[in-house]
């Protein structure tokens, strides 16, 4: 089946025997899986184990005991490199808007690049997210919506490989959360969304099927969606 499938060789994401343990539990149970699909969709329960897959392959949770690679790279061993290539999206834009306003914020994820190239791509990206008007306004005062199209941009303007998303649309009402979706799918990177919403997973090209930290259903968006419903019943 396209874009998922239990061989990890040649596969832009590979887990190979993975389990995470936290208290003396098991948060994920020996996960092997490989990845290529351009949109991935991580659904399943609360307590399931997808936000502790989604942070494995930026680095940010290490395995107990297997490996996980993405695109090439282990993540234990090249973190930097990882970090570089890797855009991680919190479900809680407050955890990753860091300076004060959106111009300064989108500006520190291009720290150390010339003066004048950092100034006309946050000048580029606050246009394309419609936060313009807003760039020296207190970022605190951003809406929910904006805040998290500022989180967004700030993980976009660096040109990451992957975006990891963990729930990036559970806090927004619906127009805002189909906006965040819109904008994710779009991109050219490849995208894993962690996500409750069905219908956006459904939009994926796969999809993953947590259930008490093991993979319960892997494939394609459409299929794996009607299997979930279907235990849910």
């Amino acid at each position: 089946m396209r874009g998922l499938q239990p061989d990890t060789a040649q596969r832009s994401i590979a887990l190979d025997g993975v389990t995470v343990l936290r208290g003396g539990r098991r948060v994920l149970s020996e996960v092997s899986a490989g990845l290529d699909a351009a949109s991935i969709a991580v659904i399943g329960a609360n307590g399931s184990g997808k936000s502790t897959f989604a942070r494995l392959l930026d680095g940010l949770v290490d395995p107990d005991s297997g490996t996980v690679s993405v695109h090439g790279l282990d993540v234990r061993r090249n973190r930097r490199e990882i970090r570089r290539r890797v855009g991680f999206v919190f479900t809680d834009p407050q955890a990753q808007i860091l300076m004060p306003t959106p111009a300064e914020d989108l500006a520190f994820s291009l720290r150390g690049r010339p003066r004048d190239e950092v100034a006309l791509r946050v000048a580029a990206m606050l246009a394309e997210h419609g936060l313009t008007d807003r760039a020296d306004a207190p970022a605190s005062a951003l809406s929910g919506g904006q805040k998290q199209l500022l989180a967004l941009a700030s993980v976009l303007i660096t040109g990451p490989a992957l975006i990891v998303a963990d729930e990036p649309t559970t806090l927004l009402d619906l127009r805002n959360a189909r906006r965040v979706g819109d904008l994710l799918l779009s991109q050219a990177a490849q995208v894993v969304l962690v996500t409750h919403d069905l219908e956006l997973a459904a939009r994926c090209e796969a999809a993953l099927l947590f259930d008490d930290g093991e993979i319960a259903a892997l494939g394609e968006a459409d299929d794996v969606v009607a299997h979930y419903r279907r235990a849910c019943e």
